[in-house]
């Protein structure tokens, strides 16, 4: 009963008290937090644009047609809308293996350039797999490259530094991942999102994500899209200020969370990652292998076996989250830029998008 003693309280950044209780590694009372595969009174049906998805444009994303779909939102919060695991069989291996393979590496931009060589974060996969192959349970081993991966920046780069995006830092969105959020955005009543810039977050059971609001986009009618993989975390949906309090809820392995209309600019924040609750290794929606008939013009790409030995390896104390936006409205043109410093550049240590540096002290990262 703490946290909704926590959340009647209110007051002072309630936002942050909450964080703090659900950030802590012995925090039992979770039943306070929104469980959409057991859906309580605070959540309701939302309804999908059926028939503006094709079945087979569904099947070439990787998805289930979206007649299939089950889709939620939270009363309080207009324009949240949650999707527990849309994706067929084996296709969020897929999504995975670019999260780790392709999606890092150059021009995409990552954590690590902050303090490596460019030469040293060309083939973060190449250099980490049989690191990670061999791996034991030993939690004192030294990582590899890629589990110090804490974030890769796609299309348009945001600058964490100005809290920008430019038209001087770009590079190819990548195309199968617009795909796939186009046709999400569409089934949620977005016709013509466009994918243009995206942040991926790789998250550990010492991660978290502090509490912010994504409103560095110039467009903010569009909305923003959350896809998240492998072990489980507690996602904080607050209000238009810090002093309100925020509602938890769980997100699992192939969750999706759009948020858009009045929850586009709402504080987030996720406290903490915990083993997925079927209390095994990995949970079993990636237990299952991609179908060999594919579609035709499917995104989808079947994953060999060594290398999704080496996402699952990952993954079992591992989650990643992929957020995509769009950033100009149709037309729209980035304002004259005058003397902004360092397009692109990576965050300073005390971003909030940062891994939490502290958790080894057990200090929560609430910025």
């Amino acid at each position: 009963m703490a946290a909704a003693a926590l959340t009647r309280e209110g007051g002072e950044d309630a936002f942050r008290r909450l964080f703090r209780f659900y950030r802590q590694r012995d925090a039992s009372d979770l039943r306070g937090v929104v469980d959409f595969s057991v859906p309580g009174a605070q959540v309701f049906r939302s309804q999908l644009s059926i028939t503006s998805v094709s079945d087979q444009d569904a099947y070439r994303a990787g998805l289930r047609p979206v007649s299939q779909w089950k889709a939620y939102g939270l009363n309080g919060y207009p324009g949240f809308i949650f999707i527990p695991n849309p994706f067929l069989p084996g296709c969020q291996r897929h999504w995975v293996k670019q999260c780790l393979k392709l999606y890092p590496q150059k021009p995409n931009v990552c954590n690590l350039d902050l303090h490596m060589a460019p030469e040293k974060t060309i083939d973060l996969w190449g250099q980490s797999k049989e690191q990670l192959r061999r791996k034991g349970s030993n939690k004192w081993e030294p990582r590899s490259l890629l589990e110090k991966l804490r974030w890769v920046t796609l299309g348009y780069h945001y600058n964490w530094d100005t809290k920008k995006y430019s038209a001087n830092h770009h590079t190819p969105f990548p195309s199968d991942l617009a795909f796939l959020s186009e046709q999400v955005a569409t089934a949620c009543g977005f016709r013509g999102f466009q994918a243009q810039a995206g942040i991926l977050n790789y998250y550990h059971f010492d991660s978290s994500l502090g509490i912010h609001v994504d409103e560095s986009e110039l467009d903010h009618s569009r909305p923003l899209l959350s896809f998240s993989f492998g072990q489980s975390s507690i996602f904080l949906l607050g209000g238009l200020k810090r002093e309100e309090a925020p509602t938890a809820m769980f997100m699992h392995s192939g969750d999706i969370m759009v948020m858009s209309g009045f929850s586009r600019l709402l504080y987030h924040a996720v406290p903490r990652v915990f083993p997925n609750p079927e209390g095994t290794a990995l949970p079993s929606c990636l237990d299952q292998a991609l179908s060999s008939a594919l579609p035709a013009g499917s995104v989808i790409e079947q994953s060999s076996e060594e290398d999704w030995q080496v996402c699952a390896k990952y993954l079992q104390s591992s989650r990643i989250n992929m957020t995509i936006r769009q950033v100009l409205a149709e037309g729209q043109k980035f304002p004259e830029e005058c003397g902004t410093k360092g397009e692109g550049q990576a965050p300073s240590e005390d971003s909030h998008h940062r891994e939490n540096s502290r958790a080894k002290r057990h200090k929560p990262n609430t910025d």
